[in-house]
């Protein structure tokens, strides 16, 4: 059995340099950061000074950059609908990409767009609308990653794509989206995903029970692949299964319950990838990366 690398999206305040001393305070083995404010299109590039801290300071918190999933800005829609603001984006993720490698990262987690389409649910062709309209978008976001991967030959960089609730008209909250756009990518090496547990859940995908847990990832495997599973968001649901809401509980608060962490815990399929909170209240985020140790304590690094 491998290990498991277990921590929190933690705070940035100050300087990217904070972040690793946040989660080794939380007893982090892993951590989730932005490089940047995540509510702003523009930021200063990252100083020598704080790339360097940033480093010390990651040894100095004892985890891998391997184990470091950053997450982009949630103002990046890399399938935006109209011409400038695409071209925008995909600037700012390019931008995003170059942070991470600076800062000797590996992974670049992002969600992977919006088609921002309105279609009448009365309408009755709306499947087949839907379908259309989704996968023209995906079409575009896959452009956008090769783009963004071509930008940057010089970089080992993973895109990692995250699962979404399916909330709006946001895409990937199907496995099949994920492998698309997976397909669709030149440089396989380049390219891997992220699931979240609430909006898996939330996207109709049930976990709750061994049944259901073996069911789901056996359809993962199946349609995406577990080589491409590069990092987790670990995270209770409040709304129920199917409901296409994005709302994240702490561990065991929510509809999916505590059974399904133990199963991720015993399942070796997660050894060695980020493992990151992304729970409601992180005064007790020390205390939950405790408990999913509880469930598999010779799983600790």
């Amino acid at each position: 059995m491998g290990k498991k690398y277990v921590g929190a999206h933690v705070s940035a305040s100050g300087g990217v340099e904070n972040a690793p001393l946040n989660a080794k305070a939380i007893g982090a083995k892993a951590f989730a950061l932005f490089t940047k404010n995540q509510r702003q299109w523009v930021a200063k590039p990252l100083t020598i000074k704080s790339i360097d801290e940033f480093k010390i300071n990651l040894k100095e918190a004892d985890i891998a950059p391997e184990h470091v999933l950053p997450h982009d800005s949630y103002l990046i829609n890399l399938g935006h609908p109209e011409e400038d603001k695409l071209e925008k984006s995909r600037l700012a993720f390019i931008d995003e990409l170059e942070r991470a490698k600076q800062l000797g990262l590996k992974l670049l987690n992002f969600h992977p767009g919006s088609h921002l389409q309105k279609i009448s649910k009365k309408d009755p062709e709306y499947e087949q609308k839907l379908k259309d309209v989704e996968y023209a978008c995906l079409d575009v976001i896959a452009d956008s990653m090769n783009l963004a991967i071509e930008a940057t030959k010089d970089s080992d960089v993973i895109l990692v794509i995250e699962n979404t609730a399916g909330q709006g008209t946001n895409l990937g909250y199907k496995f099949e989206h994920l492998a698309y756009l997976i397909d669709k990518v030149d440089d396989k090496s380049r390219v891997g995903v992220c699931i979240d547990t609430c909006h898996m859940f939330t996207a109709g995908y049930d976990i709750r029970t061994r049944e259901a847990y073996d069911k789901t990832w056996d359809e993962f495997d199946k349609i995406v692949k577990f080589k491409y599973l590069k990092g987790m968001h670990i995270n209770d649901s409040k709304p129920p299964l199917g409901s296409r809401v994005d709302r994240h509980e702490s561990l065991g608060k929510g509809e999916i319950g505590l059974d399904a962490f133990k199963f991720i815990m015993n399942d070796e399929r997660m050894d060695n990838i980020p493992l990151i909170l992304e729970t409601i209240d992180e005064t007790i985020w020390k205390d939950e990366i405790e408990l999913l140790y509880s469930f598999n304590p010779d799983s600790r690094p």
